[in-house]
């Protein structure tokens, strides 16, 4: 690797792809935010010096060669690697769909300190989830946030149409909450109960620490889960495979 640029960063393993026989393409959440693009040569060879560093939703320090289309792996020294996750079909659905919205809104060559961070805290907490209607919330509220903060935030003090305090219908397309009167043109509005929209309310303004600890039944976590699926799917305009599997879709 005699003449290429090499610089290190800590980075959060997305999405592998299959290169060749021994070869993976490691789609990455650098510490910075931004995503990256490498090649870890030997990577699927058994007892290979990297296979343990680049699992899905590892957070590794890597020392990356620059490349024209894709970078190389020089180096890796594995950090977190999020053990309670593995061999755990929950949690790897779940922290899944963490993975899946983290590569779709983080960009190359786009710096978000906000990202990394979160993403890491929403790999945890799939770790410290103590059921499947926690883990969805963590899935749920995770999507939110990361939307909310990307520029796709919902309206939910009041009707995204005519701005009525009374809101009992929620809508993607629409862009939020919706009164029953504008609900009625709105096709797919889907009618909550007031605890329903409250719950929505504090995905996007409570940490993971306080959504671990609260009470929620199964159906409620399920609903919010659907509705996370449901925005990021029509705002990122992508079909979320993880999410769909997660929601049982």
């Amino acid at each position: 690797m005699a003449g290429r640029r090499t610089y290190r960063t800590r980075a959060v393993v997305l999405d592998r792809t299959k290169l060749g026989e021994t070869d993976l393409i490691l789609s990455l959440l650098a510490a910075d935010g931004s995503e990256r693009r490498a090649v870890a040569k030997g990577a699927r060879k058994p007892g290979g010096r990297l296979a343990g560093r680049v699992e899905l939703f590892c957070e590794t320090d890597f020392l990356l060669a620059a490349g024209r289309s894709l970078d190389v792996v020089s180096e890796a020294s594995l950090v977190e690697p999020h053990a309670r996750l593995r061999g755990d079909y929950e949690r790897v659905a779940a922290a899944s769909a963490v993975a899946e919205v983290a590569r779709l809104t983080c960009y190359e060559d786009a710096p978000d300190g906000f990202l990394f961070p979160i993403c890491s805290r929403a790999l945890t907490a799939c770790e410290q989830a103590s059921d499947q209607a926690h883990l969805d919330l963590v899935a749920a509220a995770y999507a939110w946030k990361v939307l909310a903060h990307g520029g796709w935030r919902p309206e939910l003090g009041g009707c995204c149409a005519c701005g009525d305090a009374d809101v009992t219908y929620f809508s993607a397309l629409a862009g939020g909450a919706l009164c029953a009167s504008c609900a009625r043109e709105v096709a797919g509005a889907q009618e909550l109960s007031a605890g329903e929209m409250a719950w929505l309310r504090a995905l996007l303004g409570c940490t993971f620490d306080e959504l671990l600890a609260a009470e929620v039944d199964a159906q409620t976590a399920a609903l919010l889960l659907a509705l996370a699926h449901s925005w990021a799917a029509t705002h990122l305009d992508a079909r979320l495979r993880a999410m769909e599997f997660l929601a049982g879709a």
